[in-house]
Parts: structure tokens; sequence; C-alpha cells
């Protein structure tokens, strides 16, 4: 059945038959299923990098799990079924006005939603620039796939869910749990291609843990998400932005002038050392930004601050700071949707 307070599922979308309109004395939490690793299948019980992503619906994993009918009332949806390396912007704008729409009902105390771990970094700091809600929006994984020897989804899952229960996670933005931990939105980011304990905040170290259902929190972030930085509700495609990564001996030049002419409106360097660019694709850039391209600044070291004054920033080159190409290509996207102006943009980089 679908619930009669929320927006009408899409025919890809399902919902399960335990929705409720009213308040129950557990905290009602809804899931919204993407695919990833958690969702996935290999051959054998042995495999763990041979799989097929997204291979089960959300209702198969959450069918292991009987003692989450103790920590919460359960709604889930399936919005997708894919491996993450496959996110799109469309579907980002999906999940966003779904997360905006279900927060805004007073029986729903949070939302979790389940993710392949190559991309969540990015779709869990999107979420914390476009939803609208102080309640707890938490992303999860696996690094293992369902069916593998000690796979790791299910202990993943059931954490989210019990954070997402928690009153102590409000205000807290978005959150990714993985491994026991919990890292924010704005910090955490995958940073081990194939361990369970693949994510981190290196430049803030974890903001909490887990420990048997509780969550224990080191720290908060300053908070963005329920002043809505961006409104995304009218939104059916959002701004072309692209990344490229600076070497020695670098051509990326050659890269960001096709890119530009086949309509890219934004691009992350993904400069070396503190956001340092080759003097041959920087040649590039310059003449590119002259007619309208933005250029934002970031490091492919794995933590640290990019800086960017003096001459560079006259010129319009704008400092990531402390955020990874990633998370810099979904800030940039959005700030394009409110302004084409870089000194604009630079101040919302500054602020986020």
């Amino acid at each position: 059945m679908q619930c009669a307070t929320t927006p009408p599922l899409t025919p890809q979308d399902s919902i399960n038959t335990q929705c409720t309109n009213a308040k129950s004395p557990r905290p009602n939490v809804v899931i919204l299923a993407t695919g990833g690793t958690i969702a996935g299948v290999a051959s054998s019980h042995t495999q763990s990098i041979d799989y097929k992503a997204g291979a089960l619906g959300i209702e198969v994993l959450l069918d292991t799990l009987p003692e989450l009918g103790a920590l919460a009332t359960l709604q889930w949806e399936q919005v997708a079924n894919i491996d993450s390396a496959d996110m799109t912007d469309s579907l980002w704008l999906t999940l966003a006005k779904r997360v905006n729409a279900l927060l805004a009902q007073e029986h729903i105390d949070g939302v979790v939603i389940t993710h392949g771990s190559d991309t969540m970094e990015e779709s869990a700091f999107f979420l914390q620039l476009v939803v609208a809600s102080p309640k707890p929006v938490v992303l999860t994984g696996a690094m293992r796939p369902s069916n593998a020897i000690s796979a790791d989804g299910t202990k993943n899952l059931y954490n989210a869910i019990a954070l997402a229960s928690h009153s102590n996670a409000r205000n807290k933005g978005v959150m990714i749990v993985m491994n026991d931990t919990i890292q924010s939105a704005r910090y955490g980011a995958k940073t081990h291609t194939h361990n369970l304990d693949a994510f981190s905040s290196p430049n803030s170290g974890d903001m909490g843990y887990i420990l048997d259902g509780r969550a224990h929190f080191y720290y908060t972030l300053p908070l963005h998400t329920t002043q809505r930085t961006f409104c995304v509700d009218t939104l059916t495609q959002l701004p072309k932005v692209a990344i490229l990564y600076s070497y020695a001996n670098d051509y990326s030049g050659v890269a960001a002038r096709a890119l530009y002419e086949v309509g890219i409106e934004g691009i992350v360097v993904a400069g070396s050392g503190a956001g340092n660019i080759h003097r041959a694709h920087k040649e590039v850039l310059q003449e590119l930004m002259q007619q309208g391209l933005v250029v934002v600044v970031s490091t492919r070291v794995g933590c640290g601050i990019v800086q960017v004054g003096g001459v560079d920033s006259k010129r319009g080159f704008i400092s990531a700071r402390s955020l990874n190409p990633q998370k810099a290509r979904a800030l940039l996207l959005l700030a394009l949707t409110r302004t084409r102006n870089p000194a604009e943009i630079a101040q919302i980089f500054g602020e986020y």
C-alpha cells in the first residue's frame, strides 16, 4: 500500500506494507535503497571482488535482520538498484526530493540510504547541501557482497538504522555509517579500496562510533542542512561539471578544451601538492575561464587544505579548501545553479 501523506511513487519504486501515518512508540525510519555492494551477490562465498552489485532488493536484506523490529518501525522503497560507480545527477535529484518530502512528514523520524561505497561520499555531501531537516539522514553500504564470508552489510545496515532512530542523531547533518564508525558527510571519504575499515575522515577524524546499537559522538560539525543551503525542488537537471587530474607532463589542457566545447560549465582540478596545476594545463584553463568556464582547485592529496591566493585568485581560480575533488564537484554544480560569478562561488566554497 502507499502512504496517504507521501508523494506518489514512480513505477520502479516500491513501498512495504508496514507503512503508517501515525506516530508509533518506536521511531519511524524510511530506508531508500539504491543498490551497491550491500545488495551484491558473488558466485561463491569466498569471492569478494568479482560480483554483481545491486542484485538483491532491500526486502531481502531486511529479512536477514529480524532484530530491526526492536529499533524502529520501518518503511522501505527501492529507488534504484545500481553499482554506485554509475550514480547520476538525475538520481541525486530524485533522492534529494524524496528525502525532503519524507522528512517533512511529522511521523517520519529519519532516513537511511543504502548505497554503493564508490560514490557514497559524493552523494552524502550533495544531500548535506540540499536536505532541509534536523532529522538524521544516514548512508550505509558494504565492502563485501551479501553472500561473502563475513559480509559486513547487515551489521552496517543495523547500525545505520540504530543511528537514524536515536534522538541524539538530530542536528548532526547527513552521516555515513560503515564498520561501526560515524563519518560526517562533510569530511568522510572512502580511503581504502577493499578493507572493511574503508571510510575515514582524514581532516577531522571520525565523528563518532556505534556500539551495540548505541551512537557515541566525539563532536558535532557546523550544520547547514536545516537552512536548506540549495533548493533543488524544481530542478530537473544540474549544471555540467567535470574533474581533471593534474600530473607531470600534463596533457589535461587538451581535455579541458574538449570538455568546454561539449558544454561543461565548470571544472574541478585535482591538483598536485597543495593544488598546483601544470603550466600547460593552467594556460588553457585561463583561456577558457575568460570565455565563462568556472574552475575550482582541489588536490589529489588525501588530506589538507588548498589555498588559492595572489595572482591566481585575481584570475578567477577558486579554492576548494579541504573538499576533495569529488565533493568539490558536488558543491560547484549546486553553486552554478545560483550564480556564474567566480567571486560569489569562491564565497560559497569559503562557507561550506
